[in-house]
């Protein structure tokens, strides 16, 4: 089985493929991003679904990349036969989804071998074939898959393979497409000139944002490149992962399903886009935003599906053996009953950063806003889940109280800049000095000199490097700074930022995690406000050597294996290593000025 930092992804803007580096396609849910997988080898084996392109001679790739500013891969093998080239892509969406894949010969003449085994519902379901010329079809219930290729094509052992040499010049294309079976088959794809669009597309809108230049570069546009991948266009809405249950601990429980949009993502993944010029993809997600929370405040969820629906039934799949051993496997998310006040905070936020960025007020957006804002005047003080989803009781999380005080302080600044935005003001800023009151009484523990993960008991919690990112407090402040101290010292394994102590902090779980890449670059973010640049840029710039050979980070770091975990790629991760590079780069830029013009003077 591939390490999960073995797959690179190809998308559409509405599902996603992973292709590890042994040429084999083991993750692909079509015709969402969010449907029942047709390959699903990547949680059992390649009995599940999968489709390989490689030569004969198998083994891993040689060398592969991204086309430059692209989702277009580029896999070479160098064999003693000679040397073949694998350009895969998926075309933006038109009709229907396509996976493309161009064998092209480099060099010698080389044996290869594609096998095509389609495992509908997550590996369960086998399809009826057909092979005709030119085609094999797919065929089971609602679905449909067609593969068009001019390679010859025949059944073997419940796979479609085919056998060709490639020699130098050769260009033989696969083509991939889904649709439902009660339809009429979608037209039939040019690969060659769907490249071209392709790779055209991706060019274009890497070219559409704010020129991102300086050391971190390339690492701050692959990242920009996964989110928009991430991104379900017809809403707007952007997963989490790509994937469900790659496990937090390999062999644990900690599996969970990350096809979904989380409201606590919407302030990072906004200040991200924004800050990198990304303004119609910003809108979008303030649409599908707006859109998702709409209805009785009191019933707000911490995610939603990627059109803004509610229900997210969590279930168990039996059948399917989990990464490397790690059960269950699940679909759907439980988490979204749970009550966690701070994406109230989150969602202000967001909306109000939106609002401060040009992308313009809108009436009933403030209504919403406005609602919001009034239920968690009478909820703030309640126990909840936190923002770590724990499954044990209850608590008093200082996160979520700090997320309730960003809350009323956005709101009650909202009305005060903005004329035109009505609303108690004199109440919300009673509020939020009350809220911030209450942080510093119980949220804080003198003794240690630290803020506390939750109120009455001395656990850290990697959340609460959030509190000057969102000025709480400056990062200056004594009490910040110690707990920055603490979290280094007691919180931190190899250099690198745990959530919690799991040992130390009943949430509900057997066993324990890896470490949170998100979590370090809070860390990053609140060196570099304390002023203490060159830490920051080193543990940056090691968090940068965590991601795979094409540029992707899953949801945490292995640091006694050396290994990615959990669900892949993870938006989590990526949005903060956008805000975190530019932030560090416009320090530099800074800090060279200040530097000419103190020598010229």
């Amino acid at each position: 089985m591939a390490r999960i930092e073995d797959y690179a992804l190809l998308g559409d803007l509405q599902t996603g493929a992973l292709v590890a580096t042994n040429g084999s396609i083991d993750w692909l849910c079509l015709p969402r991003f969010d449907s029942p997988a047709c390959f699903a080898a990547l949680l059992d084996t390649p009995e599940s679904g999968h489709w390989q392109i490689a030569p004969e001679s198998g083994g891993t790739c040689t060398r592969r990349r991204y086309v430059e500013d692209t989702l277009v891969l580029e896999t070479e093998w160098n064999t003693p036969e000679g040397t073949i080239r694998v350009i895969d892509f998926m075309p933006p969406r038109g009709h229907a989804p396509d996976v493309v894949r161009i064998v092209e010969g480099v060099s010698g003449a080389v044996p290869v071998r594609s096998t095509l085994r389609l495992r509908f519902d997550y590996g369960r379901v086998v399809p009826w074939v057909r092979h005709q010329p030119g085609q094999m079809i797919a065929v089971a219930g609602p679905d449909a898959v067609r593969l068009r290729t001019p390679a010859p094509t025949r059944g073997q052992d419940w796979a479609t393979v085919s056998e060709i040499t490639v020699r130098a010049g050769d260009r033989v294309p696969f083509v991939l497409t889904w649709h439902h079976s009660y339809e009429h088959a979608p037209a039939v794809v040019d690969p060659e000139v769907a490249l071209r669009e392709t790779l055209a597309f991706w060019t274009d809108w890497s070219r559409s944002g704010t020129r991102i230049t300086g050391p971190y570069r390339d690492a701050i546009t692959r990242s920009l490149l996964t989110l928009k991948a991430l991104t379900y266009q017809p809403t707007g809405g952007i997963v989490a992962a790509l994937t469900t249950s790659l496990p937090e601990q390999l062999g644990g429980p900690r599996n969970w399903d990350y096809r979904y949009c989380w409201l606590r993502d919407s302030t990072y993944t906004l200040q991200a886009l924004l800050s990198a010029g990304y303004l119609a993809e910003a809108k979008a997600w303030r649409e599908w935003l707006l859109r998702a929370v709409a209805g009785n405040p009191a019933e707000l969820q911490i995610m939603y599906a990627l059109d803004g629906t509610r229900r997210l039934p969590e279930a168990e799949l039996p059948w399917l053996a989990g990464y490397e051993g790690s059960r269950p496997v699940r679909t759907g998310n439980a988490a979204s009953d749970q009550l966690q006040l701070d994406v109230w905070g989150e969602t202000l936020d967001g909306l109000c950063l939106a609002r401060e960025s040009g992308l313009g007020a809108r009436d009933d957006a403030w209504d919403v806003q406005t609602a919001l804002m009034e239920h968690l005047e009478g909820a703030w003080n309640q126990p909840d889940n936190g923002l770590w989803e724990v499954r044990g009781a209850r608590r008093h999380f200082t996160h979520s109280k700090v997320m309730a005080w960003v809350a009323a302080d956005r709101m009650s600044r909202a009305v005060r800049t903005h004329p035109q935005l009505h609303g108690p003001a004199d109440r919300w800023e009673a509020l939020r000095d009350t809220i911030h009151a209450d942080v510093l009484a119980h949220g804080y523990d003198e003794t240690l000199g630290t803020f506390t993960q939750s109120y009455g008991a001395p656990s850290l919690d990697a959340s609460l490097l959030m509190i000057p990112r969102v000025g709480f407090l400056p990062a200056t402040d004594p009490r910040v700074l110690g707990t920055i101290t603490a979290i280094q010292r007691d919180l931190t394994q190899d250099g690198f930022v745990r959530r919690y102590q799991t040992s130390e902090s009943d949430d509900g779980l057997p066993g324990g995690e890896g470490l949170f890449l998100a979590c370090s670059f809070w860390l990053v973010d609140a060196l570099h406000l304390a002023g203490r640049q060159r830490e920051a840029v080193e543990l940056f710039e090691r968090l940068l050597t965590l991601r795979n050979d094409v540029g992707l980070l899953s949801e945490e770091w292995d640091p006694v294996a050396g290994r990615q975990l959990g669900n892949t790629p993870q938006a989590f991760s990526h949005f903060p290593l956008v805000t975190s590079g530019l932030q560090l780069h416009a320090g530099r830029a800074h800090r060279s000025d200040e530097t000419i013009r103190h020598t010229r003077d």
